[in-house]
């Protein structure tokens, strides 16, 4: 079973060519209209210090509809003509899920739901505090 796509900007079912850099990723947001942010992980030499730092690098890349990589996917991104003003790249496949990732965001969500919860009920004991006080 052939998958076609009527994706313009698809590598792998039209006309776009790839070229230059190819990186492997995590998709940390797919929320905008065929467009996913995706972050890797590098390490930066700091000569002074005769170390190593981690940084991470964050492109926009075009997600065609027949690949349609979700947040937590891992992807390969292939550089490619300027699509837009900030995307270069194309996802060209999907190679996982970053299970570490999902993780990491589900217990984020966590934390801010319960701080949300927390933050109210802390205002009204700090508020009766200052008119006890003051009295």
């Amino acid at each position: 079973m052939k998958q076609t796509c009527k994706d313009p900007h698809c590598p792998l079912h039209n006309s776009l060519k790839t070229h230059g850099r190819q990186f492997k990723g995590t998709v940390t947001e797919a929320k905008a209209q065929k467009t996913a942010t995706v972050e890797w992980q590098r390490l930066h030499y700091i000569p002074k210090y005769e170390r190593y730092e981690q940084r991470k690098t964050r492109v926009k890349a075009h997600n065609p509809e027949c690949v349609d990589a979700q947040k937590g996917d891992i992807v390969i991104v292939k550089e490619c003509r300027p699509l837009s003003k900030t995307k270069h790249f194309v996802v060209a496949e999907k190679t996982g899920k970053d299970v570490t990732f999902l993780a990491r965001e589900h217990l984020l969500q966590q934390a801010h739901v319960t701080e949300t919860k927390v933050k109210p009920e802390q205002s009204s004991e700090r508020h009766k505090e200052d008119q006890h006080e003051s009295n």
